[in-house]
């Protein structure tokens, strides 16, 4: 081997679809591995974790299991928005939004764990398994040319008969296991199409697991936009002086507000100004509920998106809240959450 880098020894060349059969397959460990990496830091930003969970899969044991940023995130919303209220507007979103940022999450592990299974794994069992048995055939095949280059340098040394006849008695040996081996070698190289084409399953098995978990995740938002774009926008005053910026809601255009009112985007001014015509006199309305509510006490009635109940008020009551009838029940209810009928 020495002698062939400083040129001091003719080298045994290996054929042309050999060659390409090793550079196929080296190419082919090159890119699964970047590929490989780069899904694992797509999957998992974090590589504390990463690195953790290569611990624990190291000693065979199973990786403590704790949320995932959405989930974190979702918790965090639903914990404030019990804080704050559930009967409030804003507690109401900010739950409504916690409970999408944990399906979410449920969706991100669900896309990990199919992602492992049908796409990481059969390319790190390439890595680790059919290459590794490729390089030692590969390493075995160039000591065996190492051999018989070897062997070819001795005959041409060899200047009595018995040594040149024993010589060439080695070449012949040499020469037959090069050659076998070099054969083996070459089959195990062909399976880098198959491999390929392997690769190509997995990867369109990892396409549809990232299609299915981003029509989830729109679904979920979709969803979410329709509740929240039945929220108002409301301005507050903060020290006397009113928000300069309007507030637009997700499905309907802002109302500018004065600092003394809060006014609805979503209800335009043909149902603000139905809302204050209901106040103002003793008659009941038909109205539908824009999303779901539940009941903060007995007072108030609880609320089902898209159900048609009656309302009217009552004289002294809240400016916020009107009197809802659905059957034999009875409640308070904002009228945030209320779109009323003609």
């Amino acid at each position: 081997f020495t002698e062939e880098k400083l040129g001091q020894a003719e080298k045994t060349e290996l054929d042309a679809h050999l060659e390409n059969l090793l550079s196929k397959a080296e190419c082919t460990k090159l890119w699964t591995e970047k590929i490989m990496k780069q899904t694992e830091v797509l999957l998992q930003p974090n590589p504390n974790a990463r690195i953790e969970e290569f611990v624990y899969e190291k000693l065979d044991r199973k990786a403590p299991s704790r949320m995932n940023n959405p989930e974190l995130l979702g918790q965090y919303m639903i914990d404030a928005g019990n804080e704050f209220g559930p009967g409030t507007a804003y507690g109401n979103a900010l739950i409504k939004c916690g409970e999408t940022q944990k399906r979410i999450g449920t969706a991100d592990r669900e896309l990990i764990q199919t992602s492992a299974i049908n796409f990481l794994n059969p390319l790190r069992n390439f890595i680790e398994g059919d290459y590794k048995t490729i390089a030692k055939e590969r390493k075995l095949l160039q000591n065996k040319r190492l051999d018989l280059d070897a062997a070819k340098t001795r005959l041409k040394k060899a200047k009595v008969a018995e040594a040149r006849a024993a010589s060439e008695q080695e070449v012949r040996i040499t020469q037959s296991e090069f050659d076998r081996q070099a054969e083996i070698t070459r089959l195990l190289l062909e399976g880098i199409s198959s491999t390929h084409a392997h690769h190509l399953r997995c990867l369109n098995d990892f396409v549809e697991a990232q299609m299915t978990y981003y029509a989830q995740c729109y679904q979920y938002m979709l969803d979410l936009q329709k509740q929240l774009g039945s929220f108002p926008s409301t301005f507050l005053s903060n020290n006397n002086q009113s928000s300069s910026t309007p507030v637009q809601s997700l499905s309907a255009p802002s109302v500018l507000a004065s600092a003394s009112a809060s006014l609805p985007s979503v209800s335009n001014s043909i149902v603000t100004s139905g809302i204050s015509e209901l106040k103002s006199s003793s008659g009941s309305r038909k109205a539908r509920v824009l999303y779901d509510y539940d009941a903060a006490n007995s007072s108030e009635l609880s609320l089902l998106a898209d159900e048609v109940i009656t309302v009217y008020s009552i004289p002294g009551m809240d400016s916020d809240w009107l009197m809802g009838e659905r059957g034999n029940q009875k409640g308070k209810v904002p009228i945030t959450y209320l779109e009323l009928l003609n």
